[in-house]
């Protein structure tokens, strides 16, 4: 289950959405503002070496990661 990250488009809000399948993907709308113009952007993301688990960068964690 990915986590996509999204732009919107009237007030440039970046917010993430877990989308649980690809076929039942609805349009995503901005948590700030409620409008559903979004653009999907590319997230950066790391790769850790604590224990051999790979860790993603988060917005929604402090310093990226998990730990």
């Amino acid at each position: 289950m990915p986590i996509y990250e999204f732009r919107c488009t009237d007030c440039g809000h970046v917010f993430e959405e877990l989308v649980l399948r690809s076929s039942d993907q609805q349009d995503p709308t901005c948590p700030r503002c409620g409008v559903s113009r979004v653009e999907r952007v590319l997230s950066a993301c790391c790769v850790g070496r604590g224990g051999g688990a790979a860790s993603v960068a988060s917005s929604c964690v402090p310093g990226g990661g998990f730990s």
